[in-house]
């Protein structure tokens, strides 16, 4: 492929998130001249960095699931992720703490995982091989036969993945499914919180998100040295390398639509004509504030209002004059309630007096990422929305303080003392910061209603040349959904405007760094029995 052809048509991408960038540079390998327009100073949207006095914070995504799913972007403009990048897989994916004292270091290898699983529930263990044969072909649908990477375009399409979804069960909320199969409350939390992860509930969620158990399985879980950040400064790099062009302080104001088409963005007093036009930007923002409301028939500004959004979070991120080594690099630590932590959360919306969080302590693995002997790192806690009746600006240092005295409780003694930075994001930065519907954390939630073709478009239903990429799209949040909803709506542009193809349709997705399958996919079938049969199950 020539990427250094112009064929003259012009792409003006709105966000210079995972989903923009990787759509950028698959256009502009295309022949098409692309300019990416990003409201803050630098590149990166919910992926974004923090430095402090030497401490450095990625401020969104923590981890890589699925390299080979990157790599692709990088292959597209003729480059390899690891020139760019120095991946470091870990182990134990995440540990996870629960109430009760007990952990579980949540891993690929199967019989590390029933050995673990035995000590709380025999039957569990035995019912592991089950679960795993049960989940596979989910994975197999939504990766290897690209149906995550395929726009859903058309009522026929979606029409023909229903007998499929009902086959594999894949319309069980996700907890149901496990359930199944899975009796001890620690395993029923491990194989489902993974929906919350793309800001979904665990409990109405669809199994189709149960493929990323699978996803970890087969292509581990990654650590990019320096923190994510170092991927986003990669794709930005790649390019730029390959004539693309980014303009930061770019916040874009309106999305011009002339006869029904989209025909330039008007940012920063500046208008950047053009061919085909890419919303990276919040889909909520994107319909509700950029295009005027004549121009929509479909993204009414009450249907906007009416969409279900993902819940936000509350974040800490901390920076402190000592480590905690018994921290692992990922770590789970839960509260007694799940189920209704999850409801107050996603369904009552209100402040509990109890959380769980996710504590990701990056210096496990980059010591570089704080200064000698410190540690950087950051606390998420799930909450809701700003559907919510909450006063953020009241409430968020009298909680970031209860945090804090949790944590030392629950056992990193001296936390306070140690403390040398401290930063707070609430779901009002979400809104403010990131343009977030809501001050949504994950964009349009993944709910049976809102999923595949009942998503927002990769190509907008009300104005051509328009497209949507990005976690508020098909396929939806997380680094991979992300990554994938580019190649999706590539495939749409591509099938518009006439442009090549930069993915081989009979090569399945793969989610390994190399494009094709290595020993690792035989071994890991292998550990798979040959058909899940009719499995004993427990009661849910």
């Amino acid at each position: 492929m020539n990427h250094d052809a112009n064929d003259g048509r012009r792409a003006v991408i709105v966000g210079a998130g995972f989903g923009g960038l990787a759509l950028a540079i698959r256009l502009q390998a295309a022949g098409m001249q692309v300019t990416v327009l990003e409201k803050r100073e630098r590149i990166g949207g919910r992926a974004y960095q923090l430095k402090d006095r030497g401490y450095t914070f990625d401020m969104g995504p923590s981890l890589i699931t699925a390299p080979g799913i990157i790599d692709a972007v990088f292959q597209a403009a003729g480059r390899r992720l690891v020139d760019y990048v120095d991946l470091v897989p870990l182990d134990p994916f995440y540990r996870i703490h629960f109430h009760d004292g007990t952990h579980i270091d949540y891993v690929s290898d199967a019989e590390r995982m029933k050995e673990q699983m035995a000590r709380f529930n025999p039957g569990d263990a035995a019912r592991y091989d089950d679960f795993m044969a049960a989940i596979e072909p989910i994975y197999g649908a939504v990766i290897e036969d690209r149906l995550g990477s395929k726009p859903f375009d058309s009522w026929g399409k979606m029409l023909g993945f229903l007998p499929r979804v009902a086959k594999l069960g894949a319309w069980r909320p996700v907890h149901n499914f496990v359930a199944r199969y899975f009796e001890d409350f620690r395993h029923r939390f491990v194989y489902s919180f993974h929906p919350l992860f793309v800001g979904g509930n665990p409990f109405s969620a669809p199994s189709v998100y149960l493929m990323i158990p699978m996803l970890e399985k087969l292509g581990g879980v990654w650590f990019s040295r320096g923190g994510m950040y170092s991927v986003v400064e990669a794709m930005g790099r790649v390019f730029e390398e390959i004539g693309g062009e980014i303009r930061t302080d770019h916040e874009v104001e309106r999305i011009e639509v002339t006869d029904g088409r989209a025909t330039a963005v008007r940012a920063a007093g500046t208008t950047f004509p053009a061919d085909v036009v890419v919303s990276n930007a919040d889909v909520g923002h994107t319909y509700g504030a950029l295009v005027e409301p004549e121009k929509r028939r479909h993204w009414t500004d009450r249907r906007i209002d009416r969409t279900h959004y993902t819940m936000s979070c509350f974040l800490l991120y901390l920076g402190t004059r000592r480590t905690w080594p018994e921290v692992a690099h990922h770590t789970l630590i839960l509260s007694e309630r799940y189920r209704e932590l999850v409801r107050d959360i996603f369904d009552r919306k209100v402040l509990p007096d109890d959380f769980s969080m996710y504590v990701h302590a990056p210096t496990r693995t980059d010591p570089d990422m704080a200064p000698e002997g410190c540690e950087s790192m950051y606390v998420l806690i799930p909450v809701a929305n700003k559907r919510a009746d909450i006063d953020w600006d009241s409430v968020k240092e009298p909680l970031a303080e209860r945090v804090l005295e949790f944590l030392e409780e629950w056992g990193m003694e001296g936390l306070r003392d140690a403390l040398e930075v401290l930063h707070i994001f609430t779901p009002d930065d979400f809104e403010t910061e990131l343009n977030a519907t809501f001050g949504n954390a994950f964009a349009v939630e993944p709910r049976l209603t809102q999923t595949a073709y009942l998503r927002p478009q990769n190509r907008s239903e009300d104005v051509d040349g328009l497209y949507l990429v990005g976690a508020g799209t098909h396929p939806g949040a997380g680094v991979p959904g992300v990554i994938l909803s580019a190649e999706a709506t590539y495939s749409c542009i591509a099938e518009d405007e006439g442009l090549e193809a930069q993915w081989e349709p009979a090569t399945p997705g793969d989610v390994r760094m190399e494009p094709t399958r290595g020993p690792g996919y035989d071994a890991a079938m292998a550990e798979l029995p040959a058909s899940a049969g009719t499995p004993e199950l427990v009661p849910e």
